[in-house]
């Protein structure tokens, strides 16, 4: 894994976050790392199998936390989509992700928030904000989000 991410044309890192049906963790993903690192990285989603639309309980965990993933709508994974990110970033997709040599890649092992309560939701949340602080540390060597309060 690199240090970090090549810039695109726009001069700007842009990370690619995936999961089978972009409704829960990929779209969690996405809202945490537009929250964090602002314009300064360019944010996209897409699944493997997108579903109708985002999961519910998904959209309340983040609006908790004051992040409106409201207007996100799933969509379909190409490899276009893959070519134009500087990193990929799965979540439970297995096969039906494609990798590419040279990109920055990680697989991110997560429960899958699909027909959980918002009790789990908010856990799988909190995981996935934790691994977002990591990686805007690494892309954006100058930007250090705050570590979460504890929430015991």
């Amino acid at each position: 894994m690199s240090e970090s991410a090549p810039e695109t044309v726009t001069g700007k890192s842009s990370v690619l976050f995936v999961c089978v049906h972009n409704a829960g963790r990929s779209q969690m993903a996405a809202g945490w790392l537009t929250h964090l690192a602002g314009d300064r990285i360019e944010v996209r989603s897409a699944g493997s199998a997108p579903a109708g639309q985002v999961n519910p309980v998904a959209v309340e965990a983040m609006r908790e936390v004051g992040i409106d993933i409201t207007g996100e709508r799933p969509k379909a994974l190409t490899i276009d989509v893959v070519e134009a990110s500087d990193a990929v970033i799965t979540m439970g997709c297995g096969d039906a992700c494609p990798i590419f040599p040279g990109k920055r890649h990680e697989d991110w092992k997560l429960d899958d928030p699909a027909g959980q309560g918002i009790e789990a939701v908010r856990v799988i949340r909190e995981e996935i904000r934790d691994r977002v602080v990591k990686l805007v540390a690494a892309l954006l060597p100058e930007c250090r989000p705050e570590p979460r309060a504890d929430r015991s």
